[in-house]
């Protein structure tokens, strides 16, 4: 089969019951960045049709036991383990980071927030790693506005593995000032070393609580997030600049 070029990515946002951005991450995804993207239901288990997975924001299954705990064994994780494994682009936004983190695909665990309280407003963040699938469009130390918008986002890591990230560069996002300090007064949330985004060893899954998707219009007060999807988008396309056999 010869190869074609091949202009815009395939996005599968998932959809558990109880998510509630999966609307917000379609309409970036289509409408603002311009790609292919659809909805795909908990209970799919084949997702190999798609070049990158969204797990999207809300509050699955009612977050009972756990936030994440009971969409970890949604049918679709199997297929999202599976894709990440072959190396295909996979981002859990907020509800979709807490998923990640029960399934094992990322390092760590989410307790309720220090303030005990619902977050919902935009924080500041630093870029700690601008060499990544899902930061390339933006520069390293950049502090960018994005909002947060959870109960359960005091992220928490062991010793072992809060080492092997900073020294690996895997910490992609943290709670930063507006002129990126990185200080406890800037921690929204009571989060280990103010992390609010990690990214695996392989390089192509990200984790994180602020929601990029509500970030990416003027109209919402920041366009900052769209650039995660940009650079997912060039990533891609380096990948694919042979074209991809068909």
């Amino acid at each position: 089969m010869s190869a074609v070029a091949v202009s815009t990515m395939k996005f599968a946002v998932v959809v558990f019951p109880g998510s509630n951005c999966d609307h917000d991450a379609l309409h970036v995804l289509r409408d603002v960045v311009s790609q292919d993207a659809e909805f795909v239901w908990h209970g799919e288990t084949d997702l190999s049709r798609y070049d990158a997975i969204v797990l999207p924001g809300g509050f699955s299954y009612g977050d009972y036991l756990r936030s994440g705990a009971i969409a970890r064994f949604s049918p679709v994780m199997t297929a999202v383990e599976r894709e990440a494994q072959r190396g295909k682009l996979v981002i859990g936004i907020c509800n979709g980071f807490q998923i990640l983190l029960e399934a094992g695909l990322l390092p760590g665990a989410m307790r309720r927030n220090a303030s005990l309280k619902f977050q919902c407003h935009h924080v500041d963040l630093r870029v700690e790693n601008a060499g990544t699938a899902f930061t390339n469009r933006y520069e390293e130390g950049q502090v960018v506005r994005i909002p947060i918008a959870h109960a359960e986002g005091n992220y928490h890591a062991e010793p072992a593995d809060l080492m092997r990230m900073n020294e690996k560069g895997l910490v992609l996002f943290r709670y930063a000032s507006p002129e990126g300090r990185v200080g406890a007064e800037d921690n929204v949330n009571g989060s280990i070393e103010n992390i609010a985004g990690i990214m695996n060893e392989s390089g192509n899954v990200l984790g994180m609580m602020p929601h990029p998707e509500r970030a990416s219009e003027v109209l919402l007060g920041s366009e900052d997030g769209r650039l995660v999807f940009e650079s997912m988008i060039h990533a891609w396309k380096e990948g694919n600049a042979g074209g991809r056999s068909r």
